[in-house]
């Protein structure tokens, strides 16, 4: 009996020896002869330095299937995690190396991280699992590997429906599996404000909450009559920071200014061109009221909130929004126009350049830099600005042509909260952005020539208006979350080999196999069209 289950158990894993299927794909794979068994109970898993012990220690407790124990047949194991001195030049790269028992990964410490994603993929597809024994047969095998792109980010709204921490830190847990490195956390909006100011504590008393949200589709069939809202404290904002760190992901906080404001305005009313009449927005869309260019009480409210923003994000960057912001208010403001007056502006568009340049050079003198959407062009852009191009890929090559960073982030391409399969019955903003659209993206504008080094990634952005629980975000983000990562990993790499969809179909199917051990919600797989 154990002979014939043994016999089964080699047919189960013949298609790891042969072929291993990381997602995103490594930029040099060798399979070479032989394979080994090793089981739970013989791994030895050991760091040269404090945090290459850190990380060896992570993969012990997230090794598959740890909780039985494997020792029928199986050779030693033992896996070195060999952090060697950071390059940039070769940042983020590291090598994997399966030899007869003995794995090695070498590379800097986000490197070695990244090892480590790649070598607990490929234990997830060569696990033996049976009734007498808990092992795995690997095949002997060399990786080499680094990421094309710097910037890889996924977004996630939490403003217009909320997250908790735990969901929080399950999304910043599928980023660091696919290597991306940036989480842009979309904090300030309309609808709800979502992080505590201290001295400003109205913005979470408030400003977290509103009364009522529309039903279905806007404009809508009325309303729900439903309080609704939350915030994060700034103790759970540091346990989150601390918690993507430790993935190698830098957040990226967004405070909106000037427009999606009505959460602060309703809040502190003085912050607007009326004072009245503001409220926590129930609704979707854009709206006039936006903080008071004319105001120097609005850029002293601003500075205080982002004091605190900087002391809680370690990050380089702040992103401060910038994008829909209506001119009406502004138009009919006395203290919007003498701040046009004093300061010799065309018009309201000069006047949001303005406003968005004093923020910058506020958070520059702090050792911050930012990035808007890629509405700040207009009027003249802040002198060290970063664009995230969203309304397609003109803004993100303008700024380029200005010789500014840019990240492209095009709706067409990039916003998973379009539906991803024709004909969708479910309730979503619209548009149609699927798996093989986003697989085929190229960050890198072909127009761009010499000048593509200002193009520092891309990035995914879920806007959560008809995402009301965590389980939909999971289903809009899955598959199109892992073209992504390939997209911003390798696939420039790769010219020579590239990866066709139908190899990447083929590596959804095995991912799904993890997703649906983990109850992690995706696109049913029949309904990707290969």
């Amino acid at each position: 009996m154990k002979k014939l289950i043994l016999i089964l158990c080699l047919c189960i894993i013949n298609n790891c020896l042969a072929q291993i299927s990381i997602i995103p794909e490594p930029t040099f794979t060798k399979i070479l002869k032989g394979n080994f068994v090793c089981g739970t109970k013989i791994i030895t898993v050991t760091g040269n330095t404090a945090r290459a012990k850190e990380i060896a220690n992570s993969f012990k407790t997230t090794l598959p299937n740890n909780n039985k124990i494997g020792y029928i047949n199986c050779k030693p194991c033992k896996i070195n995690f060999v952090e060697t001195p950071l390059n940039t030049a070769t940042e983020e790269y590291y090598s994997l190396d399966i030899k007869d028992g003995i794995i090695t990964i070498k590379g800097d410490a986000k490197g070695l991280f990244y090892g480590m994603q790649t070598l607990t993929q490929i234990f997830e597809q060569c696990h033996v699992n049976d009734t007498e024994n808990n092992n795995w047969r690997l095949p002997n095998l060399k990786i080499t590997d680094n990421p094309k792109f710097k910037y890889r980010g996924m977004h996630l709204d939490v403003c217009r429906h909320f997250f908790t921490v735990d969901e929080v830190k399950k999304y910043i847990d599928y980023l660091a599996r696919y290597k991306f490195n940036t989480f842009h956390w979309h904090l300030t909006e309309d609808q709800g404000w979502r992080i505590e100011i201290k001295k400003y504590p109205l913005l979470t008393q408030v400003g977290a909450f509103r009364d009522s949200t529309i039903i279905g589709k806007y404009p809508g069939t009325g309303y729900d009559g439903i309080k609704y809202g939350g915030f994060y404290t700034q103790a759970q904002i540091k346990e989150v920071v601390a918690y993507a760190a430790n993935k190698m992901i830098t957040i990226i906080p967004e405070i909106e200014m000037p427009g999606h404001s009505c959460a602060a305005l309703a809040s502190y009313s003085n912050l607007g061109c009326t004072g009245t009449n503001y409220k926590v927005q129930g609704t979707w869309g854009v709206f006039n009221d936006v903080y008071c260019a004319g105001k120097d009480s609005t850029f002293e409210f601003l500075q205080n909130v982002l004091d605190e923003v900087c002391d809680l994000f370690p990050g380089k960057y702040i992103h401060i929004g910038g994008d829909e912001c209506p001119k009406e208010s502004w138009k009919n403001c006395a203290y919007c126009k003498a701040r046009i007056k004093k300061n010799n502006l065309k018009n309201e568009h000069e006047l949001q350049s303005y406003f968005i340049q004093r923020i910058e050079k506020y958070l520059n003198k702090k050792g911050k830099s930012i990035i808007g959407w890629d509405e700040i062009l207009e009027g003249g852009i802040a002198p060290n600005a970063t664009i995230m191009s969203w309304r397609g890929e003109e803004g993100g090559i303008e700024a380029v042509k200005q010789k500014h960073d840019a990240i492209m982030t095009p709706g067409g391409f990039c916003y998973f909260d379009h539906s991803q399969i024709k004909n969708d019955d479910s309730l979503t903003i619209g548009g149609f952005t699927n798996v093989q659209k986003v697989f085929a993206y190229n960050p890198i504008p072909a127009k761009l020539g010499n000048n593509a080094a200002f193009i520092l990634g891309a990035q995914a952005n879920v806007w959560t208006e008809y995402i009301t629980n965590f389980s939909k975000v999971e289903y809009q983000i899955f598959p199109r979350m892992l073209a992504l990562s390939e997209v911003l990993w390798h696939r420039q790499n790769q010219l020579n080999n590239p990866l066709k969809f139908e190899q990447f179909y083929k590596k959804i199917e095995t991912e799904f196999i993890h997703l649906d051990s983990k109850n992690i919600s995706h696109l049913p797989l029949a309904k990707i069209e290969k």
